[in-house]
């Protein structure tokens, strides 16, 4: 029997237990804090071996293969102790890849991974295809085939997740972007945090697809270095030489081996160039994988993005409350914030991943009237726009940020969320910033 260890118990090692355990692996999952009841129980009634509080290295050891969370880095004195002794540590993905006979579109990027992987699903779905949708974005993908397989996987995936790969081969790899994020986790060296993105495409041969924004310098000098052989679909704004995606007379052009295809930008639900480099990939990867072009109207016509990305919450006393919790990074604020004519008061800060806000100045500059620090250490923040901000202020309490914004702002303006940064000083994730920041506006409304 095989031994398999699950390191973290979160959503993708909740998932990767229970799909180990279905095939008959001995199960034994050890988590630093505290598991939850409701998972406890799930393991106790499968006869699911486990811990909490700590790590046995003796039990881990005893694993033939080990399973950690993405959130784990490898540079973690445990994870070295188990590697140094020859042991295989991967991450959910991984472990999942071995058992779906369905084949994989992987999505990665520094941003826009979560619209584009629902809209390529979307889209795959609207067309009638056998498709689930995992990775980063809804269940994990273990805890899915623990139920079910499908034809096709369209997966969000994130670096972390990539540096857990060994054999993991998708037929469609779509890499939208490379700026600067989580280069703590890379010793603030870009090149390095760039290079882990490329790998996804490290086991790719010439009949998979390798769908990529031909404009970002950062892939491609990325992919100087690439190992794999994928046939290479460049996409961006511009229609340049080898283009198979682009923009043409207010509409949005796709080409593939097939046919061209082409669809009025008026027409689509996502807004903004950011998403229409969002939505050509998305197409591509649709197509590619086998989407009649005949459905893909439809898709972009009925699509929904999913919540905290520019998620429009009320307008109070003419002032329009946008939550945009997911920009977790400086260039996804930088989407957000020129999205918008109207003045805006900004609510930002949190955990600094080694952000350069100098990349936000001239978004700034256009129409920021107030900056509202959110976070527990404000500084770098307030000095980056001290004299560029006519008002900072700074509070750890979303809900007196929201009352500041109504209390500052005037009809016409737009109060944004969009921090810029990771969310762990203050809530659990940036959903939770994004829920609570909802509830302070719809409270803020009924008091009006």
């Amino acid at each position: 029997m095989k031994k398999t260890a699950i390191i973290g118990s979160g959503e993708s090692g909740f998932g990767a237990a229970l799909l180990a355990h279905k095939n008959g692996h001995e199960v034994f999952v050890s988590d630093a804090g505290k598991i939850s009841a409701e998972k406890k129980n799930t393991y106790l009634e499968k006869g699911i071996a486990f811990e909490e509080e700590q790590h046995s290295l003796e039990k881990l050891m005893d694993a033939d293969t080990l399973i950690k969370s993405p959130g784990i880095p490898f540079s973690t004195p445990l994870i070295e102790k188990l590697l140094s002794s020859g042991k295989r540590v991967i991450d959910e993905l991984e472990f999942a890849y071995g058992f779906s006979k369905g084949k994989v579109i992987a999505i990665t990027g520094t941003n826009g991974k979560t619209t584009t992987t629902l809209l390529t699903h979307h889209l795959m779905q609207t067309a009638g295809m056998d498709v689930g949708m995992g990775g980063n974005v809804g269940q994990s993908w273990a805890l899915q085939l623990a139920q079910e397989d499908h034809d096709w996987w369209v997966l969000e995936v994130s670096s972390f997740q990539i540096e857990g790969m060994d054999t993991f081969r998708p037929n469609i790899a779509v890499l939208l972007n490379i700026t600067p994020d989580h280069l703590d986790r890379y010793n603030y060296d870009l090149s390095l945090y760039a290079a882990t993105k490329v790998k996804l495409t490290a086991r790719m041969e010439p009949e998979d697809h390798f769908i990529y924004h031909q404009a970002d310098k950062n892939i491609l000098t990325a992919m100087q270095n690439m190992q794999g052989r994928p046939e290479p679909i460049p996409f961006g704004l511009e229609p340049t030489s080898g283009s198979k995606s682009y923009l043409e007379e207010k509409e949005l052009v796709v080409k593939t081996h097939e046919d061209s295809w082409s669809w009025p930008l008026e027409k689509m639900a996502l807004k903004g160039s950011h998403n229409h480099l969002n939505t050509m990939a998305a197409l591509l990867a649709a197509k590619l994988a086998g989407a009649p072009a005949e459905s893909l109207g439809t898709g972009l016509k009925t699509f929904v993005n999913a919540a905290h990305r520019m998620e429009s919450v009320a307008t109070i006393k003419g002032i329009h409350f946008v939550n945009d919790s997911k920009g977790t990074n400086v260039d996804a604020t930088a989407f957000a914030l020129e999205a918008f004519d109207e003045p805006l008061i900004w609510i930002a800060g949190g955990v600094d991943k080694g952000n350069d806000y100098g990349l936000l100045e001239d978004k700034v500059a256009r129409h920021v009237r107030v900056l509202i620090c959110l976070g527990k250490d404000n500084e770098k923040l307030k000095k980056a726009f001290s004299g560029k901000i006519p008002e900072i202020l700074e509070t750890r309490e979303i809900t007196q940020a929201v009352n500041w914004a109504l209390e500052k702002g005037v009809a016409g303006d737009v109060a944004l969320l969009s921090p810029a940064c990771a969310s762990f000083d203050l809530f659990k994730n940036y959903e939770d910033r994004g829920n609570q920041f909802k509830a302070a506006v719809l409270q803020l409304k009924q008091t009006q």
